[in-house]
């Protein structure tokens, strides 16, 4: 990711931290929970790999393809889970971003301006579409953010099943989603 070093720290950090609390959930859920948990997760993992500043460490080439190839296999596993409903399709436009983030970090190593005139077209209209969708996930998730209180029984349930934080985690995720599509 292209950006100051202490936002690209904080995005690690914050994605990090969501993808080891949607492994949490994974362990706790079952069927189609644990599923998106696990898609999450990766997210989470990939999003925060990717966001570690270049002034820190610069990765090999070859590793934006094993980027895009495994949020492709990601891509692919949640467009066929979708037929199913529920986030598989949110799941689907990530692993895509993922994609689409992970080739256009192999552009600048390509050569000198023939890459940026050649992507000129095509990527900023991509760029803008997915910032255009996750500002609306963003906005709809943050307005959705309300406390899920107690239980009938009085008690609080555990905290790796409480609704009101999976939806905090998956809030934090599209805002860092919206802060690397800004800096491309």
């Amino acid at each position: 990711m292209h950006g100051p070093a202490t936002a690209g720290w904080l995005l690690v950090t914050l994605c990090a931290a969501s993808g080891a609390y949607c492994l949490l959930r994974m362990r706790r859920g079952a069927g189609e929970e644990r599923r998106a948990a696990g898609g999450e997760a990766l997210m989470g993992f990939g999003m925060a790999a990717m966001a570690v500043p270049a002034a820190v460490f610069v990765p090999p080439s070859w590793s934006w393809a094993v980027y895009a190839a495994v949020f492709g296999g990601a891509a692919l596993r949640a467009l066929w889970s979708a037929r199913r409903g529920g986030h598989h399709l949110h799941h689907t436009v990530g692993s895509v971003a993922m994609v689409y983030m992970a080739l256009a970090m192999t552009l600048p190593a390509q050569g000198a301006h023939g890459a940026h005139g050649a992507g000129a077209a095509g990527l900023p209209v991509l760029t803008g579409a997915l910032l255009l969708y996750y500002t609306v996930y963003v906005l709809r998730s943050g307005a959705r953010l309300v406390p899920a209180g107690v239980t009938a029984g009085g008690a609080s349930p555990g905290w790796a099943a409480r609704p009101e934080l999976a939806a905090a985690c998956r809030l934090s995720m599209g805002l860092a989603m919206l802060a690397m599509l800004v800096t491309m």
